[in-house]
């Protein structure tokens, strides 16, 4: 079987291709450091609201412009539906979900991530801007889904 000239640059250039690429996930995934998560906090989704922290969801005070907001996000609502810190606030959000897989955003932020029942997710965000933000559910959650939102107020 005889292979044209042009297709065995082809397929060399294939394999190049190949090999670069995979050369640049290795070095990104073990010599930089980028790999998944590895420490899932998990819980019983029909025991979170007895399971601490989310059995008293709220704003705690950690440190200087320090907070962790934890919540609860169930059947068209987040638990607690009004918060506020002050301007140049870091916000640590801890979130769980009692029933079915929620979204979690806020516009103009770049937090985005999703809730699903039986694992605590968490993100970090630090307000430079005075205003009211809007946490919504962006994961359609049901017929109520819509009315799922929270005011974080942002104080100067």
């Amino acid at each position: 079987m005889h292979i044209h000239k042009y297709e065995k640059i082809w397929l060399w250039f294939g394999a190049v291709c190949l090999v670069g690429f995979l050369s640049i996930v290795g070095v990104s995934a073990y010599a930089m450091g980028n790999q998944p998560p590895s420490h899932m906090e998990t819980l019983d989704p029909k025991t979170a609201t007895a399971t601490a922290p989310f059995d008293k969801p709220g704003l705690f005070k950690k440190g200087s412009k320090e907070y962790e907001a934890v919540m609860l996000a169930q059947a068209f609502t987040f638990t607690p539906q009004k918060l506020s810190v002050p301007v140049g606030s870091t916000v640590t959000f801890k979130v769980t979900s009692t029933d079915v897989v929620h979204g979690f955003q806020i516009p103009a932020t770049n937090v985005n991530m999703m809730i699903t029942p039986g694992y605590v997710s968490t993100i970090t965000q630090t307000f430079t801007k005075p205003g009211k933000y809007l946490i919504l559910c962006n994961e359609y959650c049901g017929t109520g889904h819509q009315v799922m939102a929270v005011t974080l107020e942002v104080t100067a």
